[in-house]
Order: C-alpha cells, then sequence, then structure tokens
C-alpha cells in the first residue's frame, strides 16, 4: 500500500517558498512515492501565510497553489474535529488526515503536532523522518 501524506501547512511554506528538506519531502508525493493530500482549509491558511506574513503577491501565490493542486489530492473535511492539541489551527491537519486515511502527517510543529507522535493510528513526522523512510 502507498503511503497517504498530509502536509501541514508550515511544511508546505517551508517546502514551496525556501526547499531544502520540506521541499524533498513534498517532492515524494509530486514524483507518486506518496500519495499527497490537502483540504482547503490548508490551503485557504497557507494562501493567508504567504500573502499577509511572507508578502508573497497573489497572482504568485496563486500559482503556487496550482502546482501543488497539480499531484496533491483534495477532500473535503466538516471541521467537527476540536482540541486535539492547544492550537485550534492544528485540528484541521488532523481532520484532513482522518477523512484521507492518511498513513502519515508531516509537520515541523514541534509544539503541538510532533509531541503527539501518532494519532489513531496516523504517524506525525517531521519532513526529514518521511525523506528518510520513503525516499
Amino acid at each position: 500500500m502507498q503511503p497517504i501524506v498530509v502536509y501541514d501547512t508550515n511544511v508546505l511554506i517551508s517546502g514551496m517558498i525556501w526547499g531544502g528538506v520540506p521541499y524533498e519531502s513534498i517532492e515524494l508525493a509530486k514524483t507518486d512515492r506518496v500519495v499527497g493530500i490537502t483540504c482547503p482549509e490548508i490551503l485557504d491558511e497557507f494562501e493567508d501565510k504567504l500573502t499577509t506574513k511572507i508578502n508573497i503577491p497573489p497572482a504568485q501565490v496563486s500559482e503556487i497553489v496550482t502546482n501543488l493542486l497539480g499531484f496533491l489530492r483534495t477532500v473535503r473535511i466538516t471541521n467537527q474535529l476540536k482540541d486535539i492539541t492547544a492550537d485550534p489551527d492544528d485540528d484541521k491537519i488532523i481532520e484532513c488526515a482522518i477523512v484521507a486515511g492518511a498513513t502519515h502527517i508531516v509537520t515541523g510543529d514541534r509544539k503541538h503536532l510532533l509531541p503527539l507522535q501518532s494519532y489513531h493510528g496516523i504517524l506525525i513526522v517531521r519532513a526529514a523522518d518521511i525523506l528518510a523512510q520513503f525516499q
């Protein structure tokens, strides 16, 4: 069975803007070594942070999102999963993974997500971990 991976917003931003290991982990989905998953809520947060915090022009943000949608599958979530971590923004990541039947969540969130290590059988790992496992 092919691994099914949800990328946290922080990994998408790091990978798509600065490259490095986060980008290489995203490349696993682009090259079909893993199935990459996202949802509209993750993409909305991604777009918002690119425009408001990193000041990337909207046209460039749209181009980056279009690129991601070329290889990430999108699922719909209901936003009913609440209070899994102290950060409500992380609930959508976990719910997306549950809905998609994900095997992994890839994140750089050392405060809220990585300490969980797993949630309902979904492994929560760093970009370097998924890269080492499936490269």
